[in-house]
């Protein structure tokens, strides 16, 4: 009787494991990030000038470096807290891949914000990363019109600028 629980212990529960674990092989990365919704236009995330858009589009696309065509694409929708992910299969060594976004679900916060729309991630194994996680940087929308309270937060945001850059800021 001891044996076969060391049996069962010793090979069967590991397999069990294992499958359990989902459909992630060996060559299988997960490109995961967020996107976020700007209120004050800042450029950046601030914890009282921005919020985590549910229901965002955002698309994965990869090139080949020399000739730029598109050659893989996929597209995931963010959860309640702004959060999605990719599934990818495939090395894509040479291959440049960009997460960018694509729409907001949210009306008011739908235009994309400058230089917070894309976010470059590395779809190989071979390049040092030991995860088959990859974490994109967060993506953001900003909102059309700047909320009242921004003026105070950009205050406390560019407490080493110059009053009149600040001014030319506003």
């Amino acid at each position: 009787m001891a044996k076969l629980v060391m049996l069962l212990v010793l090979c069967i529960l590991p397999a069990i494991a294992m499958a359990a674990r989902g459909n992630i092989g060996k060559n299988t990365m997960v490109v995961q990030g967020r996107t976020y919704c700007d209120l004050c236009k800042f450029g950046f995330e601030t914890p009282e000038s921005s919020y985590f858009i549910p229901g965002a589009t955002v698309k994965l696309s990869c090139r080949d470096r020399k000739t730029m065509e598109e050659v893989y694409t996929d597209e995931a929708v963010s959860d309640k807290q702004g959060n999605y992910k990719f599934i990818v299969h495939d090395e894509h060594k040479d291959e440049m891949c960009d997460v960018l976004l694509v729409k907001s679900a949210v009306k008011g916060c739908s235009k994309i914000s400058v230089g917070r729309e894309k976010s470059r991630v590395i779809l190989n194994h071979y390049s040092g990363i030991a995860s088959q996680i990859r974490h994109a940087n967060n993506m953001g929308f900003e909102k059309e019109v700047s909320d009242v309270f921004c003026s105070a937060l950009f205050h406390k945001y560019m407490v080493d600028e110059d009053e009149d850059d600040i001014k030319s800021h506003l």
